[in-house]
Parts: structure tokens; C-alpha cells; sequence
């Protein structure tokens, strides 16, 4: 059983710091976890961003359904939309009425790893230039990060992709974000934040990370839903999964790593964190309401925190 949580095992300048990240956190779900929406519905605060994840078993109308349930539970559900699974105009305008109509105002758009589309996009730039989410009723759109870098794209096409999503923004009044695939160094996504904005992209960021999830785990999970890009890197410059466990870093030093840098970087367009729940939904969202709260408890060396089910 878990003991009680002193008050004062945290110090209260870092306590603050981590409540107030986490106050503006976003999690994920799959269709699959569509029957544990009112579980979640108790565990998370209410209008807390919920991101359904249109994994490779689901349909668009899978995903669909289960975003207008969420929102209809309480959560500001954000369904993904993935462009090259459309597979027609009408598709997306269809699946864009239907959202507006049940009250869900954001979604994610991402290009998708379809080697040939369905329909007629190709990727995320394409979806924004049919002039549909223009009229679509969305008031906040989500768009994919990657601190790490893309197998298919070079940096030059990543920042012209989101000067070309920046301008959108502006153009339509629409709020659009960054949400960042998971890492594990907080060093990292703080300099390609930075290099964002030295390239005059201002963006919000919404910072990818794997909730508390074991090893074994977040790998499958990272590499049946396509969002194995982090762990492949470390695999690649490292020479050796076998390092992968050393260089992983869980949700709460990920937390105070950013926290921190945040702190040190205050110009930096890091805003929230957005936990990766790989199947593991209630638990993730049970860590993350209690860092919410501050019932947190910092190790000995100020590198990671438990998090306690109770105050004393």
C-alpha cells in the first residue's frame, strides 16, 4: 500500500512549477479504450484536452465516435485526422460536419505512413490548402512535432511545412499547436524549440511524453502505432537497443526536465506536456491527475518524483 504524501517533500518553487505545466497537460486514448471514458471522466479534470488516436485497426468513424462521446463526457476531445487515409473530400467534410455538430472543436491532423494515400491527400499541407478547415467549425488545431527529425523529410521541408501551418493560423484565427512525438531528452526538444523560433515560428508546443509505462511495453506500443521515431534514433546513434533502458527517461523526469529548462528558457514556446498512454489510459490518467494535484514526493537527487494516492 502506498504511504500517505508529507506536504513539504517537494520544494514549493518546483511543486508550483510542476503543477502549473501539468494543469495545461493533454493525454491520448485509442478506440479501444472507448468503454473506459467515464472511468477517465472521474480521474482527469474536467475540459482537459483528450486526444483520440486513429490507430491502424480503427476507421475514421471509430474515431469520430469516440471524440463526440468524450466531449460529451466532459473532455475537450481532439479526434486525430489522418490525411492519407481519407479517402475523399466529401470523407473529410463529412467527418468534419459530424464533429462540429457534436460539439468537438479541435483535432489533430497528421500526414499518416500509408505509402499511397486513399484519397486525394497526401499529407497535412494538402488537407489545410482544400479549404475545408477554414469553415469547419474548429477553433483549435493540432499539428505533429518532430524535436528528433522526420525519415522523410529533411529540416528544411519540416520548417517550411510549419511556417506554411503558421500562416494558416494567422489567416484563419484558428489556434494551432505543435504536439511533439515522445523523447527523452529534455536538452534536445528545449534547442529545437529554440530553432523553431530562430526561424521566426512561434508556435505553441505541446511536448510529447510516455506515460508510465514499462520498457518492454512502450516499445511494442511505440512501434505498432507508428510512433516509434524516438526509440529508433536513440537505437540508431547508440548502436544498441540494449541502451534504449539507459537512456529512457520516465514521465516524471521527462516532467522535471522540461519544468526546469522551462524556467531557465522562459522566451521558449514549450507550453504543456502531452502524455503518451500506450494502453495504459486510467493508470496514466491517475499519475497525471495526482501530479495536478501536487501529490508529488522529489527523490533524494532531485531527478525524479513518486507520485501518492493520498495527503496525509
Amino acid at each position: 500500500m502506498q504511504s500517505a504524501l508529507p506536504r513539504d517533500s517537494v520544494p514549493a518553487d518546483l511543486r508550483e512549477g510542476l503543477v502549473n505545466f501539468a494543469r495545461f497537460a493533454s493525454t491520448e486514448i485509442s478506440t479501444m479504450d472507448e468503454s473506459l471514458l467515464p472511468e477517465l471522466a472521474q480521474a482527469l479534470p474536467v475540459g482537459m484536452s483528450l486526444y483520440v488516436a486513429h490507430t491502424p485497426k480503427a476507421t475514421l468513424q471509430d474515431v469520430i465516435r469516440t471524440a463526440s462521446k468524450a466531449q460529451s463526457l466532459g473532455f475537450a476531445a481532439c479526434p486525430h485526422i489522418v490525411a492519407r487515409r481519407l479517402a475523399s473530400r466529401s470523407s473529410l467534410d463529412d467527418a468534419l460536419q459530424t464533429l462540429r455538430h457534436n460539439g468537438v472543436h479541435q483535432a489533430l491532423f497528421v500526414s499518416g505512413d500509408l505509402d499511397v494515400p486513399l484519397g486525394p491527400y497526401s499529407n497535412t499541407l494538402e488537407v489545410i490548402d482544400s479549404g475545408l478547415l477554414d469553415s469547419s467549425g474548429l477553433t483549435g488545431i493540432s499539428f505533429a512535432g518532430h524535436p528528433e527529425g522526420h525519415r522523410h523529410a529533411e529540416e528544411q521541408v519540416l520548417l517550411a511545412a510549419l511556417r506554411h501551418k503558421q500562416a494558416f493560423a494567422v489567416r484563419t484565427g484558428i489556434a494551432v499547436r505543435v504536439v511533439t512525438q515522445f523523447g527523452f531528452n529534455p536538452d534536445l526538444i528545449r534547442q529545437w524549440a529554440d530553432s523553431l523560433r530562430a526561424n521566426s515560428i512561434t508556435l505553441p508546443i505541446s511536448v510529447g511524453i510516455a506515460g508510465p509505462t514499462p520498457l518492454s511495453k512502450l516499445i511494442r506500443f511505440a512501434m505498432q502505432c507508428g510512433v516509434g521515431a524516438s526509440i529508433g534514433s536513440i537505437k540508431n546513434s547508440l548502436g544498441a537497443m540494449a541502451n534504449l533502458a539507459r537512456m529512457a527517461k520516465g514521465p516524471d523526469e521527462m516532467m522535471l526536465g522540461l519544468v526546469t529548462r522551462r524556467s531557465a528558457y522562459p522566451s521558449t514556446s514549450i507550453v504543456a506536456p502531452h502524455i503518451y498512454a500506450f494502453g495504459g489510459s486510467l493508470a496514466t490518467a491517475r499519475w497525471l491527475r495526482a501530479v495536478i494535484e501536487g501529490r508529488i514526493e522529489l527523490a533524494s537527487n532531485g531527478a525524479k518524483f513518486a507520485v501518492r494516492t493520498t495527503w496525509e
